[in-house]
């Protein structure tokens, strides 16, 4: 079965990173990979929407700069990765919200992942992640999405790092994306809990074994940290394995609590060089 994947482009160097991070990781697979170009004519989105008329000079500029840079971007694609026959690449150029156009395009194509770029051309320094980034791992809530920030490595992940307080009940259908990933890349999923004990009561016992239930397909590991607080813990255990990716479900009300909601997001550090998948409680 072939896989549809979205990768949003703003046509900056974190975008086209995040499009090699994604061909390299479904490289066994057959793909459809669609490239969307958002457009909009000034910095002032709402502006936009409202001011911009098709036909309008600012409108077909915006459209024609988006379009070109689309041609520009799929023949780098092509020239780089026509090697595999499983690959077709689609390019969408679309004027409308970001959000709400990666929202439609996931709806009507039936997209599987998205992948993207942490942030984007205007991207500070001092931000871990773009607005926009951030608005889809938390709203686009019916499929998942790989964040891949510029530093990181294009590869296929050996460790998977799934952090949990065995508080939380997954779904097989929550962890699917996971176990997949890790199946297709031969990655152990290195099962971290963050605690200030050891002691874990009858029911972390029970989601624990449910846990290992859900991953029995695939390579996985038990570790614990001590430690009080989840951010820094996760960033100490990826920086000492050198693992390739974070992996977790945002549930709005556990562990991370919602994780991506700024000021949260400035806390973590391992934003800087790995790859995140976000998956999504199903109840939510």
């Amino acid at each position: 079965m072939r896989k549809k994947i979205l990768l949003p482009t703003d046509f900056s160097k974190n975008a086209w990173q995040a499009m090699n991070y994604a061909v390299e990781l479904y490289q066994k697979d057959h793909c459809d990979f669609y490239v969307l170009n958002v457009f909009t004519a000034t910095t002032n989105i709402l502006e936009s929407l409202l001011n911009m008329e098709p036909g309008s000079e600012l409108y077909e500029t915006a459209k024609s700069n988006s379009e070109d840079g689309l041609a520009e971007v799929m023949d780098k694609l092509a020239f780089k990765y026509e090697h595999n026959p499983k690959h077709h690449f689609e390019s969408i150029s679309t004027f409308n919200n970001p959000i709400e156009a990666i929202k439609e395009v996931v709806e009507q194509k039936d997209i599987d992942m998205i992948v993207m770029g942490t942030k984007g051309e205007t991207g500070s320094e001092h931000v871990a992640y773009g607005s926009t980034a951030v608005y889809v791992m938390e709203k686009v809530r019916n499929c998942p999405v790989i964040v891949v920030p510029e530093a990181s490595k294009v590869g296929i992940p050996k460790e998977i790092v799934f952090p949990t307080s065995f508080k939380t009940h997954y779904k097989k259908r929550e962890l699917a994306y996971l176990v997949e990933l890790a199946q297709n890349s031969g990655a152990t999923v290195a099962i971290l809990y963050v605690s200030e004990d050891d002691f874990l009561d009858g029911k972390q016992i029970e989601q624990k074994k449910m846990l290992e239930e859900q991953l029995e397909d695939v390579s996985f590991q038990h570790h614990t940290l001590h430690y009080q607080a989840v951010e820094p813990a996760v960033n100490m255990f990826v920086e000492s394995r050198d693992s390739d990716m974070v992996a977790f479900i945002n549930k709005k009300h556990s562990f991370f609590g919602s994780i991506l909601s700024n000021p949260m997001v400035k806390n973590i550090g391992f934003h800087s060089r790995v790859p995140i998948l976000v998956m999504h409680d199903l109840r939510n």
